[in-house]
């Protein structure tokens, strides 16, 4: 029978803080983390805000030839990384580095490298161009540094599946674990697609808030008037362990990891399933996997993006998957505080489980105040609820028809 596989560290960068812990506080405060844009000049843009990571500054982390050679992904990769590693106490030796993996996601990668070499070279000529582009671009960059951080030398990758890729770089782990063939994983993923570029693709799909005037009511998942998403920045880090590793090195477990789903709507390049089929689906199966009933869901935090598909997708998707059950059990959006951090959403979103189970407590969706007719579920409007949360279900559904579904449950050892 395969191992238990069990969390034991977190980190977390994002909009409402520079830490799990900051985050974390701020989400069950009910924080939001948009605000007008400061990374790049917006006047030719339509949107005008966004979810950026505040008061950032690299060389805080790491020196200032590391910061150069690495893409902004790349750095809040590092950071999420180190804060979970040092939160675990897992350490790397010669001995046991081959059983220990890197699964270290991002759906884009370095698109901030792009544009800026990109500009070098029609500018200044290719000469100028900075000869760590290729490494800074590649998605699978976050992964391979974290590696050589820590010196792993078990499986190393990451996992592109659009807005499901830190979710299924976090499953990917827990398959490798539960098959034996690690020990222990760092897992998650990380994004940094704010700029001209990445705003000017993403509102062209119609998928964005224009709410600039007023940006302090957006996004509002799950609202009748929602009018899109507002694009995140950062990431989110796991340390999975096998059952019997961490409890050989005594460590602090926070929750287990139970189960894992991922299928395809093959339906839309961008559009989910309209009736949410392919969503159900994988909660169905991430259920079964995890040995839990429909029953005993005591949370689910959606994917909730704020775009008018997507909450009315996914509100049928839990429904299909729970039945009567859905409408007993709380879902809600931490995107509304966050915005939409692409593919490191559902690790990110991974942590808040995790940290809903350690705490009893469930973060809101803000912004909520007027219900949608054809979304009737529980959306924990505007305020944390407390709770004995003992089973979670994380939703990360992705361009291209990607769902994935993580379940989390309180470790009884």
């Amino acid at each position: 029978m395969p191992e238990k596989v069990v969390i034991t560290g977190l980190g977390a960068i994002c909009s409402i803080g520079l830490s799990a812990e900051d985050a974390w506080k701020n989400a069950l405060a009910g924080v939001s983390g948009v605000a007008p844009l400061t990374q790049f000049d917006s006047s030719e843009s339509f949107i005008h805000i966004a979810c950026e990571v505040k008061n950032f500054d690299p060389e805080n982390y790491m020196s200032g030839k590391e910061a150069r050679r690495r893409d902004r992904f790349q750095q809040f990769s590092t950071i999420v990384a180190a804060e979970a590693m040092k939160q675990s106490g897992l350490e790397i030796t010669p001995e046991n580095a081959g059983r220990i993996g890197v699964i270290f996601s991002s759906a884009i990668g370095g698109l901030h490298a792009i544009i800026d070499n990109e500009h070098i070279r029609m500018t200044e000529g290719p000469r100028r161009v900075n000869p760590f582009t290729i490494t800074m671009v590649m998605s699978n960059g976050a992964a391979g540094l974290i590696s050589i951080d820590y010196g792993t030398k078990g499986p190393a990758f990451s996992i592109a599946s659009a807005c499901a890729s830190g979710a299924d770089a976090i499953g990917t782990a827990w398959m490798l674990i539960r098959n034996g063939v690690v020990d222990a994983a760092i897992t998650g993923a990380s994004e940094a697609t704010i700029n001209p570029f990445g705003f000017a693709c993403f509102d062209r799909l119609g998928a964005m808030s224009r709410r600039n005037s007023d940006y302090s009511m957006t996004p509002q998942p799950f609202d009748k008037n929602r009018d899109g998403l507002v694009m995140g920045e950062g990431g989110g880090c796991l340390i999975l362990e096998s059952e019997s590793h961490a409890r050989q090195r005594s460590a602090i477990i926070l929750a287990e990891l139970a189960g894992y789903a991922s299928n395809a709507d093959a339906f839309h390049i961008t559009a989910p399933s309209e009736d949410g089929a392919g969503g159900a689906s994988a909660i169905r199966i991430a259920l079964e996997h995890a040995g839990t009933n429909f029953d005993q869901v005591d949370y689910i935090n959606a994917h909730g993006t704020a775009t008018q598909l997507n909450d009315l997708s996914e509100t049928k998707a839990i429904k299909k998957a729970l039945g009567q059950y859905a409408y007993t059990t709380p879902v809600s959006s931490t995107k509304s505080m966050t915005g939409h951090m692409m593919g490191a959403t559902g690790a990110l979103e991974a942590v808040f489980c995790t940290l809903a189970i350690r705490d009893g407590a469930i973060p809101p969706t803000i912004h909520y105040q007027t219900p949608d007719p054809e979304l009737d579920l529980d959306y924990v409007p505007n305020s944390a609820r407390q709770l004995n949360v003992k089973t979670v279900v994380s939703n990360a559904f992705g361009f291209g028809g990607h769902n994935a579904v993580l379940v989390f449950k309180k470790y009884t050892g």
